[in-house]
């Protein structure tokens, strides 16, 4: 019998850390010359084209309005004038679509912002519309429209939100420093969450490998206990995949997600922290999602957290890191572990990019499966990876769902340990688009 949801303490890895970057303080990025903004940035529609060629435009101007209730329109990054509206393909959802690029006129001409000052006293749907119109999704890797994530359905009843502050990744600092230099905005972006959904217990929940991170919003939560919002800061266990919303649910709260079912199944909405300062910025200063924190670290000189523009090439802010090793061959939009390897230097950063890695890779071979079990081991979510990496080369996709594929969550903790070193989450994510295909064809 196939145990489901399992996450035992010693299931998950721990991979060397290599946070190199976590004392460096934020840093503004140089004014890019030139952006590419894909209009599919986030899970949905892809957004629909206002602008035109020749059009002149300002930082934070929209220029591609939403394609749908779940879609997220998409903003100028910098003033200047639209030079070409090309084919590209979006390093979140991997297909080809249009991308808007912009010649920066060096003057980073904003629109004009409207700031509250009181975000208690906006209604509900005026705090959605804000937070809609400011383009923002999910910033911790998923980037689903956050507007539709606020709104669950009547009948799943919220009573708990976790804050994900664990960045169990190597080598990514940028949520840690996001905690150190912005925990204020942080908090208050998950009181305006709270408000939204009508939901009065939160916990941000913060691997114990972050000490400070925990302390300095220990701090700052004592400011909410005069209120009827309930904050927790929750020190978990450093180990990986602890950022995964379905190993941080059963941890905090002894709760396991349906197969192919969402946190609200289970009254929890989860948030990364990231979101949450995008959420503070659009409410409080009027400002739609243009940028973010963005690590970047590996192979480079110098390690940096840098708040960057959408659209700004990988190879600029490699080079205002100093640039990259001689040896380093591979370049990577996220983690080691579940990030995804960019074929060119210049593959601009999109909502979804929280860390730029740059890495050498001697690509070992892959030998055949001996059956040794430590994917199975390490598995948080208690599945049988050996068996999707088999089944998908015998091609009998169908038989996947009998080893409940869709409830793994693609951490690569499987794939970390391979003696084999079999790439098994390639192989899953093969078996899960086959079976999608057959979906489709019914």
């Amino acid at each position: 019998m196939i145990s489901i949801g399992n996450t035992h303490k010693s299931h998950g890895v721990h991979p060397p850390e290599n946070k190199k970057s976590r004392t460096k303080k934020i840093k503004n990025a140089l004014l890019p010359k030139q952006v590419i903004l894909p209009v599919s940035q986030h899970i949905g529609a892809p957004a629909k084209p206002l602008v035109t060629i020749g059009d002149n435009v300002k930082t934070g101007q929209k220029i591609a309005e939403a394609g749908g209730f779940v879609s997220a329109p998409i903003h100028a990054t910098i003033s200047g004038k639209v030079t070409k509206i090309i084919q590209t393909v979006s390093s979140v959802t991997s297909k080809i679509g249009d991308a808007i690029v912009i010649e920066s006129d060096e003057k980073d001409t904003w629109i004009k912002l409207h700031q509250t000052k009181n975000p208690t006293k906006l209604t509900n749907d005026e705090l959605l519309k804000l937070i809609q119109d400011a383009g923002i999704v999910g910033l911790g890797g998923a980037t689903f429209p956050t507007h539709v994530k606020l709104q669950p359905p009547p009948e799943k009843k919220i009573d708990t939100i976790i804050v994900n502050g664990c960045e169990c990744e190597p080598y990514i600092t940028s949520d840690h420093r996001l905690m150190l230099e912005h925990g204020d905005e942080i908090i208050k972006g998950l009181q305006i969450m709270m408000k939204i959904i009508g939901c009065h217990n939160a916990f941000i929940a913060i691997e114990n490998n972050k000490p400070d991170a925990v302390q300095n919003l220990q701090g700052l939560v004592k400011n909410v206990e005069k209120t009827n919002q309930k904050i927790n800061v929750s020190p978990l266990e450093t180990q990986y995949p602890m950022g995964a919303e379905k190993t941080l649910l059963k941890r905090l709260l002894g709760r396991e997600v349906p197969i192919g079912g969402l946190p609200m199944d289970v009254g929890v909405v989860v948030q990364n922290v990231s979101t949450l300062y995008a959420i503070y910025d659009a409410v409080y200063n009027g400002k739609p999602l243009v940028e973010r924190v963005v690590t970047v670290s590996g192979e480079v000189n110098e390690p940096k957290n840098l708040l960057a523009r959408f659209g700004t090439s990988a190879e600029d802010l490699i080079n205002q890191c100093g640039g990259m090793n001689a040896d380093a061959n591979v370049m990577i939009f996220g983690g080691p572990m579940m990030g995804i390897s960019q074929a060119q230097l210049t593959t601009p950063i999109q909502k979804g990019t929280n860390s730029i890695l740059v890495i050498k890779n001697d690509k070992p071979l892959e030998s055949n499966c001996i059956r040794c079990g430590s994917c199975i081991e390490t598995c948080p979510m208690g599945l049988m990876p050996m068996m999707y990496v088999a089944l998908v080369k015998k091609r009998m996709y169908h038989e996947l769902k009998e080893y409940y594929v869709e409830n793994c969550v693609e951490c690569g903790s499987c794939a970390y340990g391979c003696p084999a070193k079999i790439p098994i989450v390639q192989y899953i994510k093969v078996g899960k688009a086959e079976l999608q295909k057959m979906r489709v064809k019914k």
